[in-house]
């Protein structure tokens, strides 16, 4: 079996695609830190997009979705965003949570897995 990188780093690769299966790692609003929650979530699911592309598939191939909050009362802005985005007919199993990130202006961090 091969694993293919995508946007390898020396800490972590942003995609990884494996047995058919593709890893995102945790996605956060480079561009748009210490924007409101409904900004960031956009701009995560942009790249969440572009890099399924790369992998080769796309959002309706998702299998599952972990998102975190850093406060859990935009849980409604950041799902306004994410229902408008999600396909439909194949929404992945989902888990939300609140948490404290990586550093104070990321209010989301979204990875998921796709089939490729």
């Amino acid at each position: 079996m091969s694993i293919r990188r995508i946007k390898p780093g020396p800490r972590m690769t942003q995609a990884v695609v494996a047995g058919g299966m593709v890893y995102l790692a945790g996605q956060v609003a480079l561009d748009s830190g210490g924007k409101s929650v409904t900004e960031q979530t956009k701009e995560i699911l942009s790249r969440i997009d572009t890099l399924l592309a790369e992998a080769g598939t796309d959002k309706s191939k998702l299998v599952s979705a972990n998102i975190w909050l850093s406060d859990i009362s935009t849980f409604a802005e950041m799902n306004a965003v994410w229902d408008a985005w999600v396909d439909p007919n194949n929404t992945p199993a989902r888990a939300t949570v609140e948490s404290k990130l990586a550093a104070p202006q990321y209010t989301v961090e979204i990875a998921v897995v796709a089939m490729a």
